[in-house]
């Protein structure tokens, strides 16, 4: 069958294509990818986490934290947040030049969000057509939304986390719900919203899940005219094609995070756009190390690998002698309060005698082995913590009430904004964290990229629009 073609919708009062760039942060997606986006007659997408900010000589910001305190340096972050966002957003609407529509993305569970998005729209009122967000449950959206008369766009990974938020929230502000974006959590890059329900390593059939999105929302009494916006895995829109103009889903639209990150006007450092095209299937890890303790993509380079391989040098430890916890740890630790069973003793002399010689305790009653090179590393990094989340189990910061989780720091996990930092800016893709979706291997398969081309966005759009 030949592709059908996808038809403008109307967004904003004005018609778009129903294509949506992802936004990615931190620094991933910017001024320059979203207003080109917006500009090709899509929806481009500011991230609003943590943003770049420019100086007089337009040079980047470096986001330096020189606070004593955590509390005061997630002050500054916030700041930061506000004024990067704020610059990203009005930068982007002069590119778009009054076609398509500029969005900006947050993250529920980032530190501060519901001051970053009040303190964003504030500051860019009329330039700001919808607000898509995630990562958590925010109920507030809604109210923030009305507060600002902007559009919002909830992203989920299933029916039912929809109808929680529709049934607490979302039902007193329909006329702004623009769109649900569904990710799905198999297939999308970044953080998701993959459920204790669901099994990571068992994905399903996108059809079905959205299927039943729409006759929740239907059930709710929402337009089929409300688009479902399919996030995750979309490369060829003509593998889509009976998405389209299908009666049983509604309107479609379709969110692209990982290939515009290979344009011209991709802000990514040109390390981070060559090691896309060398991805191969399988290269993306669908993990839980992020200290969010959401699920999350990303490519298995030797950062991620290096998590992994942590986890697996790992035991349990009973603080008295329990079960078959019938001897003590002689290695890697201080103290006699740690009980575990022979064969993890013999397994931790091992990892002792390959240089792994400090043990770390974790939340959960074990411990893990790493040299003593990480372990400096994981403590300053937990020491240095920004508050860049709102529950962060890799340095247990809370951003309000007594600002802390109450548990143990997690040395399973890292800090997310000292890497996202790292990487947007031009660090070692190998010593750090590189989300991808999916189907980025296919970045590599795609003649479309043979030769080393790198499209603008706008040929980008064009090629997408053809079914390719």
């Amino acid at each position: 069958m030949s592709f059908k073609g996808l038809r403008p919708i109307q967004y904003g009062g004005r018609e778009v294509w129903p294509l949506i760039e992802g936004g990615k942060g931190v620094a991933a997606t910017n001024h320059a990818s979203s207003g080109a986006w917006a500009a090709a007659g899509g929806i481009g997408t500011v991230s609003a986490v943590n943003a770049d900010s420019y100086d007089a000589n337009g040079n980047v910001i470096p986001q330096l934290y020189p606070q004593r305190t955590r509390v005061e340096r997630h002050e500054q972050l916030v700041r930061y947040a506000i004024d990067g966002a704020v610059e990203q957003v009005r930068r982007a609407y002069d590119v778009a030049s009054g076609r398509g529509a500029i969005n900006i993305n947050v993250l529920w569970e980032m530190g501060g969000a519901q001051a970053v998005l009040e303190g964003v729209l504030e500051k860019t009122r009329g330039l700001v057509t919808g607000v898509t967000c995630g990562a958590g449950m925010p109920y507030k959206l809604a109210e923030i939304a009305a507060r600002f008369n902007v559009n919002y766009l909830p992203i989920i990974s299933s029916a039912r986390a929809f109808r929680a938020l529709w049934k607490r929230s979302y039902h007193k502000v329909s006329e702004l719900m623009a769109a649900v974006v569904y990710e799905d959590p198999w297939l999308a890059g970044g953080h998701n919203g993959l459920s204790n329900a669901e099994d990571p390593q068992k994905p399903e059939d996108p059809y079905p899940r959205v299927k039943a999105l729409r006759e929740t929302m239907r059930a709710e009494g929402i337009s089929d005219d409300v688009p479902i916006i399919m996030a995750g895995g979309v490369w060829f829109l003509r593998e889509w094609n009976d998405w389209i103009d299908n009666p049983e889903l509604g309107q479609i639209a379709f969110q692209y995070g990982t290939r515009p990150l290979l344009t011209h006007e991709s802000p990514i450092p040109q390390q981070w756009k060559d090691a896309l095209r060398k991805i191969e299937p399988g290269d993306v890890l669908l993990h839980k190390f992020s200290p969010t303790g959401f699920y999350s993509s990303a490519v298995k380079t030797p950062f991620l690998l290096d998590l992994q391989a942590r986890s697996e040098r790992q035991i349990p430890y009973s603080r008295v002698e329990a079960g078959e916890h019938t001897v003590q740890l002689d290695v890697g630790v201080k103290g006699k309060n740690f009980w575990v069973a022979p064969k993890d003793l013999e397994r931790a002399r091992v990892w002792v005698s390959q240089g792994f010689t400090e043990a770390l305790k974790t939340p959960d009653d074990t411990v893990v082995f790493v040299t003593a090179d990480d372990r400096n590393e994981i403590r300053k990094d937990q020491t240095d913590c920004m508050g860049c989340l709102s529950h962060c189990g890799f340095s247990s910061w809370k951003d309000h009430d007594d600002y802390t989780t109450g548990r143990l720091a997690d040395p399973r996990s890292f800090c997310i904004q000292k890497t996202l930092q790292d990487i947007a800016h031009g660090g070692d893709v190998d010593r750090n964290l590189m989300f991808a979706g999916h189907a980025a291997y296919r970045f590599k398969q795609d003649p479309f990229y043979s030769n080393n081309f790198t499209p603008t966005v706008k040929e980008l759009v064009d090629r997408i629009l053809t079914g390719d």
